[in-house]
């Protein structure tokens, strides 16, 4: 039973995954805490205060929030909401980042500005998205942000132990042991923490571990020993998870899994399949954002993909995406003077397969016009001029929930039609200099499904080699997806893939993966007696 149940006002309880640095793996785990109380019966909810990333999550009414949050609720069964994630950071520029407030972009600040005239007022925003998840929910299992050990920023603290002070929350420290330092990383944060603050650590887990634990029990009890906290857990590393990433500072880790699943990769008689597989090239762009749009890719027999940062990594590639991006003229003045716009241009002169999806494809127009000075410096800047299309770029974000239906990709032979659904995260609008075709017809979600809701998305060339659309997520559609891959195939000589990969069932089915991996090496009742709740 709920220890706060029995109160006046209902109280969930709290526990918070807090880090000795970024990248430990405390996104993965709250998914799987949460997972596991789901499993357990227990109304349970994702929480963090501040998320600083690119790869977003667009909720059910047309809000932002960071894509982790989003894969945590998902973990639930519930439906994201902003309280999940009241402050959004998405860097722009070098230390400037739009702040992103329950949704929706309130202005774009300096580090220095946002610590010493906004935090204030983020504190009182991130107090009461806490509370009302408390009033809603059985459990909120809250995720910590970098470090709570970085000296420098503790007094304006409002990821870390200041806000587990203000949610009552009992931490659990998680620590990467495959980066190396493992103990001293954990010591070492601890003798950083005042003593009230090392009271509320209730013990620790070791992440990512790879061999054999017996091996590590020195020093499990040399720890334990030297700081009176419980190791509750070690976690083996979990390859081949499938489900997102939270910024590209995973992306070399992801790019090193697709290395070993194309190594891996040998001839199939029932598929066709042989090794190598297609060849599909993302775009690796400094500002790189929604790259989650690619995941799909992992799970689908065929679907080799790589990124690209340099002209000599090009290779001949079977098609090449071009990403989304939270600075459209930027990156695209990066692709210029790196020589990759060329590679692309030529790809297309050569009749090659092209994807744009979001900034991507307002690259693939011919002018992008910036009168306001809204993304960059440039008030104009030449695209690479494959579509007859300017974006504008103006104040306003659109950010929507999608659903409709393909009007390109519907095969001659497939007599259903193609449904469709996705986000949308932009700042330009685009229109056309020149008629087009267009690949999809979309509404908002929860727009009435008739004719006058809809309107066209995207671009495709005359011979459908080369598309262009707004919507993220477009290849998660997996019928779509499919096709796109067939297309690519049938270009290299190769028979079809008949078999359409459901992803969505392979991320439910990665959930629980995951929770049985987390429940069977970490102490859940020691977590349950922790939490305050009975299983």
């Amino acid at each position: 039973m709920n220890k706060h149940s029995g109160s006046a006002e209902h109280q969930a309880a709290t526990i918070m995954l807090q880090g000795t640095s970024s990248d430990v793996g405390k996104s993965v785990l709250t998914a799987a805490l949460c997972r596991i109380l789901m499993q357990d019966g227990w109304r349970v909810a994702p929480f963090k205060s501040q998320n600083m990333s690119l790869n977003s999550y667009i909720t059910l009414d047309g809000k932002e929030i960071g894509r982790a949050q989003g894969m945590q609720a998902d973990a639930c069964r519930i439906a994201a909401t902003t309280d999940m994630n009241p402050i959004l950071l998405k860097p722009k520029q070098d230390m400037v980042s739009q702040v992103v407030v329950h949704g929706k972009p309130v202005r774009d600040l300096d580090f220095r500005s946002y610590r010493e005239k906004y935090s204030t007022e983020a504190e009182q925003i991130v107090k009461a998205s806490i509370n009302r998840l408390r009033q809603r929910f059985d459990v909120v299992c809250i995720e910590g942000a970098g470090s709570p050990a970085e000296v420098n920023l503790k007094d304006r603290d409002i990821v870390n132990m200041r806000l587990a002070g203000w949610a009552d929350a009992p931490v659990l420290l998680v620590a990467d042991i495959d980066r190396g330092g493992v103990f001293a990383s954990l010591v070492g944060t601890m003798e950083i923490l005042n003593p009230d603050e090392r009271d509320r650590v209730k013990g620790f887990i070791i992440n990512k571990f790879r061999g054999d634990v017996s091996l590590l029990q020195p020093g499990l009890d040399w720890l334990e020993n030297k700081t009176g906290k419980p190791v509750l857990g070690v976690i083996p590393y979990l390859r081949d998870l499938g489900l997102e990433d939270e910024d590209s500072a995973s992306l070399d880790a992801k790019v090193n899994v697709q290395r070993l699943r194309a190594a891996d990769a040998s001839d199939d008689s029932d598929s066709g399949i042989s090794s190598p597989q297609l060849d599909i090239v993302v775009l690796r762009l400094p500002r790189i954002s929604n790259f989650t749009d690619f995941d799909p890719f992992m799970v689908e027999p065929d679907a080799g993909f790589r990124y690209v940062s340099a002209p000599e990594d090009w290779g001949t590639p079977d098609a090449v995406i071009v990403p989304g991006s939270k600075n459209t003229v930027d990156d695209l003045l990066y692709l210029r003077s790196s020589g990759l716009e060329q590679l692309v241009k030529a790809f297309a002169t050569a009749g090659g397969m092209i994807l744009g999806i979001c900034a991507g494809y307002q690259m693939l127009g011919r002018r992008l016009l910036d009168p306001e000075l809204v993304e960059s410096d440039k008030p104009e800047l030449e695209g690479m001029n494959i579509f007859p299309a300017e974006t504008v770029f103006v104040g306003e974000k659109r950010t929507e929930r999608v659903t409709g239906r393909s009007i390109f990709f519907n095969e001659e032979e497939d007599s259903l039609e193609l449904s469709i659904s996705g986000y949308e995260i932009h700042m330009g609008r685009t229109q056309f200099l020149e008629p087009v075709q267009h690949p999809f017809l979309i509404r908002i979600h929860d727009a009435p499904d008739h004719k006058d809701s809809y309107h066209p998305d995207g671009a495709v060339t005359a011979d459908g080699r080369i598309w262009g659309t707004y919507i993220h997520g477009i290849l998660h559609n997996d019928r779509l997806r499919r096709q796109w891959l067939n297309k690519l195939r049938k270009n290299k000589g190769w028979a079809p893939i008949q078999q359409i990969t459901q992803y969505d069932d392979l991320r439910e089915q990665a959930f629980d993966r995951l929770a049985q991996h987390v429940r069977s090496h970490l102490d859940m009742e020691r977590v349950y007696e922790i939490i305050g709740v009975t299983r």
